[in-house]
């Protein structure tokens, strides 16, 4: 069995992961943290565009007459 992986001479892709990313402690850290982050970004991107669609003409931005009274004459 493990000439198999030894003939393939890469290893496959957990390996190759595992080489460039999981190896150091450091660069570790940096993934996730830069993962998370970026994450966090889309995420709010879309919840944020999923509030526009759903709540499109009933936001305060787009009432036109808002806080204006109407002329006693």
């Amino acid at each position: 069995m493990d000439n198999v992986y030894r003939r393939r001479g890469q290893g496959g892709l957990f390996e190759g992961l595992y080489r460039v990313i999981m190896r150091r402690n450091s660069v570790y850290v940096t993934f996730v943290i830069a993962g998370a982050f970026l994450g966090e970004r889309a995420v709010d991107y879309g919840v944020h565009r999923l509030w526009e669609y759903n709540n499109a003409g009933k936001r305060y931005e787009d009432i036109p007459v808002l806080g204006q009274r109407q002329s006693e004459e």
